[in-house]
């Protein structure tokens, strides 16, 4: 089978696609022949090694698939079951070895691309708007990166919620697509201090929670952005990790509250993977969270999906493909 390997951590250049025998799954997991792989954040940080991996590194956190064979034990899937998953590295292959707690059965009208694209990334959300803060009506949140892949689902998410959204892009163009998932007030840092915007349109207040992803250039800012008592939650370093800093600022800037959750701590057991992974596909498939696939490459093209991740220009989700 193909597969994406990393030797050493580094550039997009150390991505290389080889040939490797088809695994077989061990007891509790299952074999899944993938039919689309997404790209994400997480990727990049296992690759340049922010994120410590052994090498040789297989990437890729989430998967759609069907499951090719079942390992002793399993029950919670069968073979030629249509399948998704995340926080499983590999999925940048033809096929992975995945424990079968953490595979999802698909809606029977949900496409694989949609899957793919849903997982990761629409678990993130679901997390960060009903768990982490739990948004509630009337709440007022700033989302960073609001036109990304994440971005744009959190937005959709918020409105859903009932909160008002404030989101920060680069471009008109980001604007725009920011504005049609359900962001009221659409800031274009490029042009605008997201915190004069926020100061002012909640009148000295601030909002209730910022949600993050991009890190070390929004940082200060954001603590800047909540009212007293109010949240911030880091879960991402798209402009490079956060800076050390002392626990004494949360006080001075307001009693804050500060986390930095992972989406496997809030899938730690099937019964939440499927509460969430649930919620995520069923809506996605009505009509009521819509995803924006910008491009699909081929597993070869892997290194040109990061080059497009990093460099920020993207809007919405890339995804992999095997040929």
């Amino acid at each position: 089978m193909k597969v994406v390997l990393v030797e050493q951590p580094g550039g997009p250049e150390q991505m290389r696609v080889v040939e490797m025998p088809k695994p077989d799954p061990g007891p509790g997991q299952a074999l899944v022949k993938i039919a689309a792989a997404g790209v994400n954040f997480i990727d990049v940080y296992h690759r340049t090694g922010l994120y410590k991996v052994d090498p040789p590194i297989t990437l890729g956190m989430e998967g759609a698939g069907v499951v090719e064979a079942v390992g002793e034990g399993v029950t919670e899937v069968a073979p030629g079951d249509r399948v998704a998953y995340a926080m499983a590295r590999g999925s940048y292959a033809e096929y992975a070895v995945v424990p079968a707690w953490m595979l999802v059965k698909l809606p029977p009208a949900l496409d694989f691309q949609s899957a793919a694209a849903a997982m990761l990334q629409g678990m993130t959300a679901h997390y960060l708007t009903h768990s982490t803060f739990p948004l509630k009506e009337g709440d007022a949140c700033l989302i960073h990166a609001a036109a990304g892949g994440v971005g744009l689902l959190l937005v959709q998410m918020a409105k859903m919620r009932g909160a008002r959204v404030f989101g920060t892009v680069s471009t008109q163009a980001k604007a725009e697509l920011a504005r049609q998932a359900g962001a009221d007030v659409v800031i274009l840092y490029t042009e605008q201090d997201f915190l004069d915007v926020v100061r002012r349109e909640t009148n000295g207040r601030g909002v209730d929670v910022v949600y993050d992803s991009v890190g070390a250039s929004t940082w200060e800012k954001s603590l800047d952005c909540l009212r007293p008592r109010g949240m911030m939650v880091s879960f991402g370093n798209a402009s490079g990790p956060v800076p050390p800093f002392q626990p004494l600022v949360l006080s001075q800037k307001g009693s804050l509250f500060l986390t930095r959750p992972t989406l496997g701590h809030y899938t730690a057991t099937r019964e939440e993977l499927l509460w969430r992974a649930g919620d995520v596909l069923t809506w996605v498939q009505d009509g009521r969270l819509k995803l924006r696939i910008e491009r699909v490459y081929k597993l070869e093209e892997a290194a040109e999906a990061h080059r497009a991740l990093e460099s920020r220009a993207t809007s919405g989700k890339l995804l992999l493909v095997p040929e």
